[in-house]
């Protein structure tokens, strides 16, 4: 569990906090998602089960744009006469906190909704915010994974595809500019990162940019290569990161602390970078994943990073298979 004073995601922050509660009194320790698969009913039932529960926080940031936290993935809300526009729309089952939240937010519709990528902590909200309504906005790999069977074999977890009206119905390739409440908002594809279908969504004049899943705040990322993702992926995205920001900019991450800053997203890519390179370093040398594992490459990292259910063995473990 974190030293007093650490960052510790509550499950407004990502939901996956609650398996790690579950299983830690049996384990003595956070288990990899597999292995809370093991011990429990499946990490993505109790992953919906933490969201049905869980109340949203609304954190106002500026340009009447707000960053919702408590429904899988951070959630941001822009405002105005075109109707609310949405960045990603966390889990289905938290619809009657999101409802009341966005209305207590302001009295205008959904008219839009941005999907960052296709994961369920992300998008899952479609099923609902479709038919009422809203536009589904999605980089094209996007539409393809919400439209078939997924399999994630770490959550060992087979995802359905969604109903047609709850697909995107607007897609792109490399990137895409709107124009909806007086704000110029530009979609950009990062190309394989957390998945190869993530895409960030920079609000111009507020200077606010919501790059999901390419940047954890403070927590070991998870990378999903059953979808194209890629540690080297996850790095160049951070790098993009950082280029198209200043120390001004507004910084929304996937998860962890909703609302960031250009430092916390260089650490987060100088951790990256040393892991990735401890990793590789022990696989040049022959050493096996297990083996790779118990040299413990994570261990400078571990007491900022390694508090969350991604735990240093497991992120070990991921880095391993992508160098």
């Amino acid at each position: 569990m974190p030293a007093p004073g650490q960052h510790l995601i509550s499950r407004r922050g990502f939901c996956l906090c609650c398996v790690g509660a579950t299983a830690v009194a049996a384990s003595g320790g956070w288990l990899s998602p597999r292995d809370a698969y093991a011990e429990a009913r499946g990490i993505v039932s109790l992953i919906k089960e933490s969201a049905a529960a869980s109340p949203i926080t609304v954190r106002k940031l500026r340009n009447n744009i707000s960053v919702l936290e408590g429904s899988g993935g951070n959630v941001a809300v822009l405002t105005g006469a075109d109707g609310k526009l949405l960045v990603d729309g966390g889990i289905s089952v938290s619809r009657p906190q999101m409802t009341k939240t966005l209305q207590d937010i302001s009295a205008d519709p959904v008219t839009h909704l941005i999907n960052t990528h296709w994961h369920f902590d992300h998008a899952d909200g479609n099923s609902w915010l479709g038919p009422a309504g809203a536009k589904i906005i999605a980089q094209d790999r996007t539409l393809e994974y919400l439209s078939q069977v997924q399999r994630v074999e770490e959550w060992d977890y087979n995802f359905l595809p969604l109903a047609a009206d709850g697909l995107p119905t607007d897609v792109f390739a490399k990137s895409r500019d709107l124009k909806l409440n007086g704000a110029s908002i530009a979609l950009k594809h990062y190309g394989p990162a957390h998945t190869d279908s993530d895409i960030s969504v920079t609000f111009g004049e507020a200077d606010i940019i919501h790059v999901a899943d390419t940047f954890w705040n403070g927590v070991y990322p998870f990378i999903d290569y059953s979808t194209g993702g890629s540690i080297d992926g996850m790095i160049a995205a951070s790098d993009a990161n950082l280029a198209a920001t200043t120390d001004k900019t507004i910084i929304i991450p996937g998860h962890g602390q909703p609302v960031s800053n250009r430092a916390e997203l260089q650490a987060f890519r100088d951790m990256l970078v040393g892991v990735r390179d401890n990793v590789a370093k022990l696989k040049r040398e022959g050493r096996t994943r297990d083996e790779t594992v118990a040299a413990k490459p994570t261990s400078a990292f571990d007491a900022k990073w390694g508090n969350f259910v991604i735990d240093p063995a497991f992120f070990t473990r991921l880095v391993y298979e992508g160098v």
